[in-house]
């Protein structure tokens, strides 16, 4: 009645600001890919290091987050498939099988560093043996992908994101924060002499190969794909809010983890280079409720990046045979256990798992060039988008985003592999 009320005289009502909780989710699925413990590391180490002056990078890196994000959902919500199905459906075979051949190969390493995340942090906590804390970790996680539709494992996710903000906040709360110098970090560049690795390090890591195949797919869990052009418009709009939203509580995230490290680490003196590391200074730094919230936090980073990994590894397997992800699906249950299972061989095969955690960033610095260009590509053809192709402006856009990261992360890959010293 109401409806037909409103189309009588020429209005439609207001979509409220209830509507759009029914969008949000998706995009905190991918915050957890640049809050995992990689970035802990990276963030620790640069707050430790240089103080306040690096927090810049966290904001920079994620505007350019942002806009690939929305820009890959874009494909999903337009096209109702995702990266690695489009990628199929519209690439050559040979050339769409060694694109994707090489995302699988990321998504390992993205769950061995994500994994490996969650076994330090149960070593902090329990004494637990590093190789058995990634096999408890990956059964875990299997148990979470392998019995939950996406909706609930969407609400672990924001549960889980909700918790280690919480633990940041404690966390902030028990340090002298200089926040005029904080407001000054957030938005004026500066490099330091013999901070560009950490630079490099945070603006390459932040956006990843499996977050960009994992949110075309995620798109397809409310449905939100439509024929219609002012559907496709609504939705198209909503979307960017729960990125815009899910993007803000990451870089939040981040920020407290340099503030933290800067207000305590930095301020002292004492430069930090391993996770295990800031865990014992922060005892008898901030006491020892600190030390655990910190390593509870990272149990719950770890554990709940390995999820969005494992689900991005299935994604891209089914994408391989044009299919969507799906758990009950043959296809997505293996590449769901490639993903995490091959990271856990790899874990036993490794002896020092520092020396892990670079030759996982090293291989995801390959292959994180390929995707952004593979995105690049989908989203501007015509063929693929129709009139939803990105316009030159989007496209001069995500472009330049692209060769930012792909020099970015091609000098990082240099700098670990020894071939210059910056």
């Amino acid at each position: 009645m109401l409806k037909n009320l409103f189309s009588k005289v020429g209005h439609h009502p207001v979509l409220g600001g209830l509507e759009v909780l029914k969008y949000i989710g998706p995009g905190l699925l991918v915050t957890m890919g640049f809050i995992d413990p990689g970035n802990w590391a990276t963030n620790i180490a640069g707050g430790a290091g240089y103080g306040y002056t690096l927090l810049w990078v966290v904001t920079l890196s994620t505007l350019m987050l942002i806009v690939l994000q929305h820009n890959v959902a874009h494909l999903g919500i337009a096209t109702g498939l995702c990266l690695s199905e489009a990628a199929t459906l519209h690439l050559r075979p040979v050339v769409s099988r060694s694109v994707l051949g090489t995302a699988m190969i990321a998504s390992v390493s993205t769950s061995l560093a994500e994994i490996l995340g969650a076994a330090i942090a149960l070593q902090m906590l329990f004494n637990v043996p590093l190789k058995l804390g990634a096999v408890l970790s990956a059964i875990v996680v299997l148990t979470l992908l392998l019995t939950n539709s996406y909706r609930k494992i969407e609400r672990w996710i924001i549960g889980f994101v909700s918790l280690i903000g919480i633990s940041f906040i404690y966390e902030l709360s028990l340090v002298n924060v200089e926040w005029s110098k904080v407001a000054v970090g957030v938005v004026a560049p500066q490099i330091p002499h013999g901070s560009l690795l950490i630079v490099l390090s945070v603006l390459g890591a932040v956006v990843m190969p499996h977050n960009l195949f994992l949110h075309s797919e995620v798109i397809q869990s409310r449905q939100l794909h439509k024929r219609d052009d002012a559907s496709i418009r609504k939705l198209l709009k909503y979307e960017f809010a729960d990125t815009l939203l899910s993007m803000f509580v990451g870089w939040a995230i981040n920020s407290a983890m340099f503030i933290m490290a800067a207000a305590t680490f930095f301020k002292m003196g004492k430069p930090v280079s391993e996770l295990q590391q800031a865990h014992g200074l922060l005892q008898p730094l901030l006491g020892s409720n600190a030390s655990v919230i910190f390593a509870v936090a990272l149990l719950m980073a770890g554990v709940a990046s390995s999820v969005t990994s494992g689900m991005a590894g299935g994604t891209i397997f089914a994408g391989l045979f044009a299919e969507p992800y799906d758990i009950r699906d043959n296809h997505s249950r293996w590449g769901v256990l490639i993903s995490i299972v091959g990271a856990v061989l790899v874990i036993f095969f490794i002896s020092d798992p520092f020396q892990g955690l670079l030759i996982s960033q090293m291989l995801l610095s390959i292959q994180l060039p390929i995707t952004v260009l593979l995105q690049v590509y989908l989203t501007s053809s015509q063929k693929v988008m129709g009139k939803y192709a990105n316009k030159k402006r989007t496209i001069f856009l995500i472009s330049g985003i692209a060769a930012i990261v792909i020099a970015l992360n091609l000098a990082l890959l240099l700098q670990t592999l020894g071939v210059v010293n910056w």
